[in-house]
């Protein structure tokens, strides 16, 4: 599943891909330049990418790539884990 976010300021795609996240309990991985940003299902606190190595990075639950400061975002959840921002869209839907 691929989201993406445009932004028209600058970093404001990155803070919208940011909150989406947050709202459905998705940890952001640290920014790195145009490195990825590793996402995970739950409260963790995720290395640079290039702090980790071929395991860590299979582990992702999926990624945030693209622009940072211009946009525009991708987010990419792996088909094994969509099922879990399923669960998550519901418990944050008051």
């Amino acid at each position: 599943m691929k989201i993406a976010f445009a932004s028209e300021t600058d970093f404001e795609a990155c803070k919208g891909a940011e909150t989406w996240c947050r709202q459905r309990g998705i940890s952001v991985g640290q920014m790195q330049g145009p490195s990825p940003r590793g996402l995970l299902f739950g409260d963790y606190l995720i290395s640079k990418w290039r702090g980790m190595n071929a395991v860590e990075r299979k582990q992702l639950h999926g990624t945030m790539q693209g622009d940072m400061r211009h946009g525009p975002i991708t987010i990419t959840i792996k088909p094994a884990y969509e099922h879990m921002l399923s669960a998550a869209t519901t418990e944050a839907t008051p």
